[in-house]
């Protein structure tokens, strides 16, 4: 799937736990009638590839809708939803 944007902001990357687990996101607003404004998460080496945007930059980004279901403190099912991000290019 890919999304048309523009960006917001570039956060740093976060290592994550003892494996040092990566984790860059991107926040942008989508280019459509209604501008969603998204959080998109970049991993491991994916990272890097923010390394050349900036707040104001138009781009095409590429995305995986991702999921996982887990249970809350009373035991009833969940689920998280992230926007895994894989591939980035200016417009």
């Amino acid at each position: 799937m890919q999304l048309s944007a523009t960006i917001v902001r570039v956060l740093e990357t976060k290592e994550i736990g003892e494996k040092q687990f990566k984790v860059r996101e991107v926040h942008v607003d989508t280019e459509e009638q209604y501008t969603q404004r998204l959080a998109i998460q970049f991993t491991q080496d994916k990272c890097a590839l923010l390394d050349n945007f900036k707040a104001g930059d138009k781009a095409k980004i590429d995305i995986n809708l991702k999921g996982r279901e887990a249970n809350n403190k009373e035991g009833e099912p969940v689920v998280y939803n992230t926007i895994q991000g894989w591939r980035i290019q200016k417009v």
